[in-house]
């Protein structure tokens, strides 16, 4: 009885250090929050720093500005041009100028020529006149001037071959010119030319004055096969007064000296072959005569 007692009193203390030893251990743990909380915390006190410790921002110099308006304006032309030309319904397939440079000629696929009064480049509305092709007819590939503005040389191109063709206003005045009513005056065809270079087309076509020497000062025309042969002729007429191979498999293009002088072919090769164009005593081309042939490029035009 007293052994049973005994054991009871031992287990009751036992049992009285086991609560005082676990009650000691949970209140000496310290209060912390959950993770959870911690990170929460963290990122609020984060996002609510202060903006203005950031240093400030540049303003952007006049490269960066000019970068960024050309970003905003893809469009936005060059800033040396200084105007555009509008109307043409279809690709423009040749342009050129007259010799004071206040008119200039444009060919359109559409089979419309335009010759445009440059007066002032920089107005927003242009004087011209219009040229239609007849119906049917070939596309316009060149265009150059003969005398002045008053004549206006096309080549045209089909199936059929390369053909020239020169207009000029009915009244012999300038074909640009525009009268006082307002209305341009209506070009005639003066002559016509049919497969001038066979069926190989024209790859250059430019006009001169024969001022140098006997030259009587009438334009000269040189148009360029892209096969191997040159033709000259008189812009009033029609007339073929010369005619030249270059022997270089296919020309890329062809040009005359201001003075009607000299004719300067680029072909195949890396050389240019250069003629003088030679009048008689009646002012007429006597003949064209190879003069030079200037090398030293590594590569062909």
């Amino acid at each position: 009885m007293a052994a049973a007692m005994l054991s009871t009193a031992l287990l009751a203390v036992a049992v009285a250090v086991v609560v005082g030893v676990l009650s000691f251990l949970l209140l000496g743990l310290p209060n912390r929050p959950p993770p959870s909380r911690k990170l929460s915390a963290a990122a609020s006190s984060s996002s609510a720093a202060p903006r203005s410790s950031a240093p400030p921002s540049k303003k952007p110099g006049a490269k960066q500005r000019s970068l960024a308006a050309e970003k905003a304006h893809p469009h936005r032309h060059h800033h040396l041009e200084l105007n555009t030309l509008k109307g043409h319904g279809d690709a423009v397939t040749a342009i050129a100028f007259t010799s004071n440079g206040r008119g200039l000629a444009t060919a359109c696929a559409d089979r419309v020529i335009r010759v445009f009064k440059l007066d002032d480049v920089s107005g927003k509305s242009f004087k011209f006149l219009r040229i239609n092709l007849p119906s049917g007819s070939s596309c316009p590939t060149k265009v150059a001037f003969g005398q002045g503005s008053s004549q206006l040389v096309i080549a045209t191109e089909d199936i059929s071959g390369t053909g020239l063709c020169m207009y000029a206003s009915a009244s012999g005045g300038a074909a640009s010119v525009v009268k006082e009513q307002g209305k341009p005056t209506q070009p005639e065809i003066k002559w016509e030319l049919k497969n001038v270079h066979d069926k190989k087309g024209i790859v250059s076509l430019v006009g001169a004055p024969a001022s140098f020497g006997s030259g009587n000062g009438g334009v000269i025309l040189a148009s360029s096969s892209e096969g191997t042969d040159i033709k000259l002729w008189l812009a009033d007429t029609g007339k073929c007064v010369g005619t030249v191979d270059t022997n270089q498999l296919k020309n890329t293009m062809a040009t005359l000296s201001p003075n009607g002088r000299f004719l300067a072919a680029a072909a195949f090769t890396a050389d240019v072959k250069i003629w003088e164009v030679v009048h008689g005593k009646d002012n007429q081309v006597k003949e064209v005569t190879k003069v030079m042939q200037l090398k030293g490029h590594k590569v062909s035009f």
